[in-house]
């Protein structure tokens, strides 16, 4: 069974409160590559990822907690890292914890209509 594209929902986006800690490193906008950009989304849970953020954010940025993931840290690591590495989210660190938004303008400036179809995007289980 393959994956559907359903009519685009409504993207969340939340305000940037004042006083965020900056960034970790993350590529700049004119450094954002297609190809780099749709390997990071070609694992289906790192498109679950950043779809939830994308449909379902209720604050500005969010630890790898609220996705309610069944994976060791580790491998949760690994995905949001390759993630924020490849431009699609930007990720802060707050203490111990690192929380991530996608990065919503910076994707639609280099890529109109990209993350329309990541919203849209049905997994294969659940078609």
């Amino acid at each position: 069974m393959s994956a559907t594209v359903r009519e685009a929902p409504v993207i969340k986006v939340v305000p940037e409160p004042d006083d965020l800690p900056e960034p970790l490193p993350e590529p700049a906008v004119e450094d954002l590559r297609l190809e780099t950009v749709l390997g990071a989304l070609s694992d289906p849970l790192r498109l679950r990822i950043v779809q939830k953020l994308l449909l379902e954010s209720e604050a500005f940025d969010h630890s790898c907690g609220w996705f309610g993931l069944d994976r060791p840290k580790s491998s949760l690591t690994h995905h949001f890292k390759a993630l924020r590495e490849a431009g699609v989210t930007r990720q802060r660190q707050y203490g111990l914890e690192r929380r991530s938004h996608v990065r919503v303008a910076d994707l639609d400036a280099r890529f109109p209509g990209l993350l329309g179809l990541v919203a849209a995007w049905t997994p294969p289980d659940t078609a």
